[in-house]
């Protein structure tokens, strides 16, 4: 797993350090709230280990900052507080899960691999580089901009987003979209096309483009991280 670790403590960052490298997983390390927040960007990581208690501050502060900028990944919150009321406030500050100092390294590394899986399964979120295409909410997202889209776009955009790079005839994509008893016309499927350009438009995903191949149909693009596919 790509794991970021948000502790302050010395002693328990080499322990942890050494134990999760030793399992394979690649770990990056801060130890001030404002490194992190900055470190914290949508996709950058599978899973967070968080620290309630920094230097520069509470733990729940920089927890509220990740999901008010868009991030969703799942946090794994670190804390000699085990009341039920400390956990409550920290489930409900936006962390997935909770875990009281001293804890057992086995039982960590348990729990990192259930929030990853979870991660994973949501609702079978599909990512093409910084886009991310959520169908339990039906929505596009760049970080924390968003783009609702209606039924038809869903259905059009998903079958488009799983082919990318592959051009997709009309036909189908009529058929994937509207069903094989849509009596309109064909033209439908430029303008819901466009609709989708200017969604992506909006949410700045120039990585991400639409194009339109002569005699076939349309295909999905996605640029390297950095690029545009235009």
């Amino acid at each position: 797993m790509r794991l970021l670790l948000v502790e302050d403590e010395a002693k328990m960052v080499a322990l942890l350090r050494r134990g999760l490298e030793e399992e394979g997983h690649r770990l990056d390390v801060c130890s001030r709230g404002d490194e992190a927040l900055a470190l914290g960007t949508p996709d950058a990581y599978e899973v967070i280990v968080l620290d309630w208690s920094l230097p520069d501050m509470e733990g729940m502060t920089l927890l509220k900052g990740w999901r008010e900028a868009g991030v969703r990944t799942p946090v794994l919150m670190l804390t000699a507080r085990g009341t039920t009321a400390d956990k409550v406030l920290g489930l409900r500050s936006g962390a997935d899960d909770y875990l009281v100092k001293p804890f057992d390294f086995e039982e960590l590394l348990a729990r990192l691999e259930v929030l990853r899986r979870r991660s994973e399964g949501r609702d079978g979120d599909v990512r093409l580089g910084e886009l991310v295409l959520e169908p339990g909410r039906r929505v596009l997202r760049v970080g924390a901009r968003e783009e609702s889209l209606t039924a038809r776009e869903f259905a059009l955009f998903s079958s488009l987003a799983r082919h990318p790079g592959e051009a997709q005839v009309r036909a189908r994509l009529m058929d994937q979209t509207w069903g094989p008893d849509f009596k309109g016309s064909a033209n439908v499927l430029d303008v819901y096309v466009g609709y989708l350009r200017t969604k992506l438009e909006r949410l700045g995903a120039a990585h991400v483009t639409l194009r339109s191949v002569r005699g076939v149909g349309y295909k999905l693009m996605v640029a390297p991280a950095g690029g545009s596919s235009a």
